[in-house]
Order: structure tokens, then C-alpha cells, then sequence
């Protein structure tokens, strides 16, 4: 039962323990995403993510907001996080973030999957035996909202389902009753991979 517990972060490369480690150590990252900041007077502006930790982030963009101005931050894959500025860069600025305990441990989780995205082929989510399960119904919880959604199929390591909906890639959701990360968007829904490998057991508990 223990090898079904193991964590993604355990599966994707045995460094990734030291990188969780500097990450609480707010050591930043290399990590590039395209994304826009609105300063305190509302204006908005592109800029490029740099490097992040769970405490900060840099980002080029000509324009810079003043040191110790508010800003907020939208990021491809990684959503809005609000900061203070803290200090300009060659080619930009960095900012530290104001943000929740829940909203950084969000984060923490976001940053190694994108960091990891790379050793993470568009076919990891199906390197299990999948059971197709079409028909079946289940549920999808996207931040508060509980959708009802169709169970294409199933495996150890991931779902697809069929929803009109589609929240971006990356984001975490709960499918059933098992924390999940959007990996795709495809024709009939979203395929989700999960946190952590399902036991048998634990898919007919978060599947009935």
C-alpha cells in the first residue's frame, strides 16, 4: 500500500526533494511564463515571470512599478498572485507576495509541477492501465463549484472526464473524492491527474 501513497513530486526526479527544500528555504527558481501585472492605479501591463519562490517573484517587463507599490500578478498556468514591490531589477522588478498560508502551500505545489513539466510527456497522466467507465457519472469540484461530470475513463494515476467545463491547466481540482491537477483540455472534457497513486481501493472510495 505504501508504493500507492507515493507522491508525483517522488516519481518525477529524486531531486525534487532538495528543490521543495530550497523552495521553503524562498530560494527562487528558474521558471519562464508569459503573463500581466496591474500597478496600484489599475493600468495593466505584459510582462515575463523570471524566477518565483513560494515568498517572491522577478519579472522583466520595461515597466516597473515603484518600490513598495502593490501590484498584482497574472501568470499562464499559475493564476493571480498580489505583492509589494521590492525592489527593480536591470530589466524589471521583483516583488514579494502578500499572500494566505493555504494560497502558498497552492503555490508551493503549482511552482513543482511547472517546474517538472518537462520530464512530464502529454502521455504521463495514461502511463497506467486505464478502464474505460463511460456512463458512469461523478463529480468535479473546480474552488467551490461541484459540477457533474461523465467518468470517460479511470486509471492509478489520473481520470478523464467529460465536461463542458474547463479550468486551466494546472489548476487543482477534486474529481470524486481525489485531489487531481488539470493536465489537458480535449475534445469531450479535461483529463486530471491525481496528487497521489490510487489504490484500487481508494478508486472504488472516490468512485462508487
Amino acid at each position: 500500500m505504501a508504493a500507492y501513497s507515493t507522491t508525483l513530486r517522488e516519481h518525477l526526479r529524486p531531486q525534487d526533494a532538495a528543490v521543495a527544500r530550497d523552495m521553503r528555504r524562498h530560494r527562487r527558481l528558474p521558471l519562464s511564463l508569459a503573463g500581466r501585472f496591474m500597478r496600484a492605479d489599475r493600468n495593466e501591463f505584459n510582462c515575463q515571470l523570471e524566477n518565483i519562490s513560494v515568498g517572491g517573484a522577478a519579472v522583466v517587463s520595461p515597466h516597473a512599478p515603484e518600490v513598495g507599490e502593490r501590484v498584482i500578478a497574472y501568470f499562464d498556468h499559475l493564476g493571480g498572485v498580489e505583492g509589494v514591490v521590492a525592489r527593480h531589477t536591470p530589466d524589471g522588478f521583483a516583488f514579494s507576495f502578500k499572500v494566505t498560508e493555504h494560497k502558498r502551500e497552492k503555490l508551493a505545489a503549482q511552482i513543482m509541477w511547472l517546474i517538472n513539466r518537462s520530464d512530464f510527456p502529454e502521455e504521463a497522466g495514461r502511463l497506467h492501465e486505464r478502464v474505460g467507465t463511460r456512463g458512469r457519472r461523478t463529480t468535479l469540484r473546480v474552488e467551490d463549484v461541484i459540477i457533474d461530470v461523465e467518468l470517460l475513463d479511470l486509471s492509478a494515476s489520473g481520470a478523464s472526464l467529460g465536461t463542458p467545463a474547463r479550468p486551466p491547466l494546472g489548476s487543482f481540482v477534486v474529481a470524486g473524492k481525489t485531489r487531481a491537477i488539470v493536465r489537458r483540455h480535449h475534445a469531450q472534457g479535461i483529463g486530471v491527474q491525481f496528487l497521489t497513486l490510487q489504490s484500487p481501493e481508494a478508486l472504488r472510495d472516490s468512485f462508487p
